[in-house]
């Protein structure tokens, strides 16, 4: 007769499962990573520090009737947002590709177009926030301001400020708790409204006593000597606000990592090392960054749109295949975080279900809201083939689900892969603060999710 350790499934730790070998590659796996979380703070950022990395490992631009063979490293970037990466394996694009797709937005703050105003001397930028966040995290801590101004004749003049310790930050006021006694009646969500998220940016007046607006003119003054702009360009511009903070070691025992927007560029990360790593792969491997999952996946760069297609059908026809046939047979790892169980909010999470720090990636059948509404709700058959495939890489995972049932939920670009005939299942690094302007992650989850990643790749 079976034993009970025989019969009862008990997840594991991750500590308890790796090898040594896998603990030290952690370690350095971090340290690339941290690096990539400081240099990539905007979707723009990710993706120039993405095509940096693959042309580095000799991926090159792909064009319609280019010549491919086996071994062939390509890749595609739309907008300056999203990107497409492919290493053509040794099967034909009929027997299907393996794909990891992972998005490059976080939340943020970013410029309304016509941002810059004064009232009673002091200078500030309107805003409009961008995702999921709760407004009061944003404020009373400095912000660095990121992104591009496209000028009239078409110059593009990037923006980068606050992030050399000799530059200045940016800040959104809070109120003092002295005087706060009605702002403390409010609700948590009613307390900081979006419309008041103004960032701080100037305080010294410039010309003479008599004229208005003169701590504008002097912060317009300072931006066109440096970037040559006047405040017609704003118009024109992408400038988002995102925590100055860099990504450092959490705990005495350095064993996370805390950073803006690991949610979701430890996933970005995660695919996109392991395609690099990839050379000569059994099916062609293909990893898609993509922009906008915050906010629907819509728009020219989001999973929605047809660049994706665009990107198959080109490589398809280059052999000849038609692009439905390669779908069908294709697999894909929705590659996102998911909520680690935190045990000081303990009353949303089903502890059962819930993802662990520190117990390896998180796989995700389906995410969705209430009745499972908003998902793809991967098939058994798709489960068990990746506990096949992640067994035999030594992979350390874990099953999760987002939270405790109509507590709320979620989703990702799974179900948009899935509507193109696409067998799709999440996966993704457990996140503690998730949407926070600073979130916390395991060392070990994000190594374990890129040797997932790898394997999804190299899997015949």
């Amino acid at each position: 007769m079976p034993t009970k350790d025989e019969l009862f499934y008990k997840r594991k730790s991750a500590y308890d499962l790796a090898s040594e070998e896998d603990n030290a590659k952690s370690e350095e796996y971090a340290k690339e990573y941290k690096s990539f979380l400081d240099n990539a703070k905007t979707e723009r950022e990710s993706i120039k520090e993405a095509v940096r990395l693959a042309s580095a490992k000799g991926f090159v631009p792909f064009q319609r009737g280019m010549e491919l063979s086996s071994g062939s490293k390509v890749y595609a970037v739309s907008g300056g947002k999203a990107m497409i990466l492919a290493v053509i394996g040794k099967k034909e694009l009929s027997e299907g590709v393996n794909i990891a797709a992972a998005h490059v937005d976080a939340p943020r703050i970013d410029l309304k177009q016509i941002p810059l105003y004064e009232e009673a001397d002091l200078a500030f930028f309107k805003t409009h926030y961008y995702g999921g966040i709760k407004k009061y995290q944003w404020v009373a801590q400095p912000l660095s301001l990121h992104g591009v101004v496209i000028k009239k004749d078409g110059t593009a003049v990037n923006i980068v400020i606050g992030e050399d310790e000799n530059d200045p930050v940016f800040m959104i006021t809070d109120l003092l708790p002295h005087l706060g006694k009605d702002q403390e009646k409010k609700l948590l969500g009613e307390a900081f409204t979006g419309e008041n998220l103004n960032i701080l940016i100037g305080s010294q007046p410039l010309g003479e006593e008599k004229e208005d607006n003169r701590v504008k003119f002097h912060v317009m003054s300072i931006l066109n000597e440096k970037y040559g702009i006047t405040e017609e360009d704003f118009l024109s511009a992408e400038i988002e606000a995102v925590p100055l903070m860099g990504a450092r070691d959490v705990g005495l025992d350095r064993s996370m990592i805390g950073a803006y927007a690991h949610d979701d560029r430890s996933s970005v990360f995660a695919i996109l090392k392991g395609i690099l790593n990839v050379d000569n792969p059994s099916k062609t491997a293909v990893c898609v960054l993509v922009d906008k999952e915050e906010v629907g996946s819509d728009g020219v760069t989001g999973m929605q749109s047809a660049m994706f297609d665009n990107f198959m059908e080109d490589l398809c026809d280059s052999y000849g295949v038609k692009l439905r046939d390669c779908y069908r047979n294709s697999f894909c790892l929705s590659a996102d975080v998911c909520n680690a169980y935190d045990p000081n909010f303990a009353d949303v999470s089903e502890k059962l279900n819930s993802a662990k720090l520190g117990y390896g990636m998180g796989v995700l059948k389906y995410s969705g809201t209430r009745g499972k509404s908003g998902t793809s709700d991967a098939s058994a058959e798709l489960v068990a083939l990746l506990r096949k495939v992640f067994g035999d890489n030594n992979v350390v995972w874990q099953m999760t689900q987002l939270g405790k049932v109509d507590q709320g939920g979620g989703g990702t670009v799974a179900k948009f892969m899935a509507n193109r005939n696409i067998d799709t299942i999440d996966a993704g690094v457990p996140v503690l603060s998730m949407h926070a302007p600073y979130e916390i992650v395991s060392k070990l989850d994000c190594y374990m999710t890129y040797k997932g990643a790898l394997s999804i790749y190299e899997q015949d």
